[in-house]
């Protein structure tokens, strides 16, 4: 069994939903031949909670507006970690960075089929992990003139 032509719109409008408001490492998995509860995963991760907030409304709008769907669930608002929108056709998880790097979801679903996605979206591959460093080096750089305040 393969994701169904409906499962595949959902996605590409999510995911193209999720680049348009920056969104990470945006990728889709077909996940029906091993769930007989939906059809495909999208995964996306941003920087920050109120990041994670505006994908997530942005995908719920788009998705709403263009094809006429709401999720039958939404879960993890509150926090703004890890929120989950339930289209039983399609399951989106968008993710704070550091949730998504912790849980690793695509450890999990590796040996299913990836779906291809609009362009928008491929090019935010390694977005997540470019973050990281930046924010990395930023940190040294900040630790390192805090040393050199304490040496003089």
């Amino acid at each position: 069994m393969t994701a169904t032509d409906r499962s595949l719109e959902l996605i590409s409008t999510a995911a193209q939903a999720a680049a348009d408001k920056l969104a990470h490492d945006i990728i889709a998995y077909d996940v029906s031949d091993v769930l007989s509860i939906t059809d495909a995963f999208l995964l996306a991760s941003a920087p920050n909670d109120r990041q994670v907030k505006s994908i997530v409304d942005e995908i719920e709008e788009r998705l709403n507006k263009e094809l006429g769907v709401k999720p039958v669930r939404r879960e993890g608002d509150r926090e703004a970690r890890w929120v989950l929108l339930d289209y039983v056709d399609i399951v989106v998880h968008v993710q704070h960075t550091e949730e998504r790097v912790f849980y690793a979801l695509e450890r999990l679903w590796k040996d299913c089929p990836e779906l291809d996605l609009p362009a928008d979206a491929k090019a935010t591959r390694g977005k997540g992990a470019e973050h990281v460093r930046r924010e990395q080096a930023a940190d040294e750089a900040l630790e390192m003139r805090e040393l050199g305040g304490e040496l003089r």
